[in-house]
């Protein structure tokens, strides 16, 4: 094992912390933390995703076990995805970002308009 970890080119983290700093992973996560939610309801949680972007997004979390996907045999077919125990515990992380991504958004503007804009 790399004793890297992650700062190694062959770590197999650097695959979930690109899933994990995506914004669209980190929105959807908390939409789904509130309980078992539908696609479409989804899409309208989270606004500004399309919807190839989204069903991306689910599959890959999905994929690491942070969500669960149902489909009901309904005309049309029903898909509700819920939160796993190992998906509520990276919300547990991801709420206390949110909450200070918040708390200093008016600070970060305050630097995008003294100048510090080179981006």
């Amino acid at each position: 094992m790399d004793l890297r970890g992650p700062f190694s080119a062959t770590c197999p983290t650097r695959e979930l912390l690109d899933q994990l700093a995506d914004k669209w992973s980190m929105l959807v996560m908390m939409a789904v933390s509130g309980g078992p939610i539908r696609f479409n309801a989804l899409k309208r949680t989270v606004e500004g995703i399309s919807q190839k972007v989204l069903t991306q997004t689910v599959r890959r979390l999905e994929y690491n076990g942070f969500l669960t996907r149902t489909v009901y045999p309904t005309v049309p077919v029903t898909v509700e995805y819920n939160i796993t125990p190992l998906g509520a515990s990276l919300v547990e992380l991801i709420e206390p970002l949110r909450e200070w991504a918040i708390a200093n958004i008016a600070e970060v503007q305050r630097a995008r308009e003294a100048g510090n804009n080179r981006v």
